[in-house]
């Protein structure tokens, strides 16, 4: 996949992600939403990052098993029990970005729900990658 970053000057500086993101490629993985869970379906992680570090390294092994890598990573949303907590950790959460990802940054968008489909899980990761 070759990837645009595209971000508007007229708009507000984008942080931690990239307003728009033009993805040129033959093929698209749609990946289901992943939560911290663990191998046997339970989830292990205690709080907000490391909940984030585990859903996002569900998400990268599911993507890697299509045939993608992280760069092919276009567009994620992300979906929080708590957004005023998620705001909060937004440096550790920053972090374990960087870790996995670097700082390339697809279009995202962050939304609050009542409740996951995991009921102990405070974040849901789901995305969409374009492969070259």
């Amino acid at each position: 996949m070759t990837a645009e970053h595209i971000n508007p000057p007229t708009l507000a500086p984008p942080r931690g992600f990239s307003h728009a993101v033009l993805a040129t490629g033959t093929r698209y993985v749609l990946l289901s939403g992943q939560t911290a869970l663990d191998a046997n379906g339970r989830i292990t992680a205690p709080d907000l990052p490391a909940q984030f570090e585990r859903a996002l390294t569900n998400l990268l092994t599911a993507l890697r098993a299509a045939g993608g890598t992280a760069t092919d990573l276009a567009r994620l949303t992300v979906y929080t029990t708590d957004l005023r907590a998620y705001r909060a950790c937004a440096r550790a959460l920053g972090a374990v970005w960087r870790e996995a990802m670097g700082r390339d940054y697809p279009a995202m968008t962050v939304v609050e729900v009542v409740r996951l489909w995991d009921e102990e899980a405070l974040v849901e990761l789901e995305g969409t990658a374009v492969l070259g």
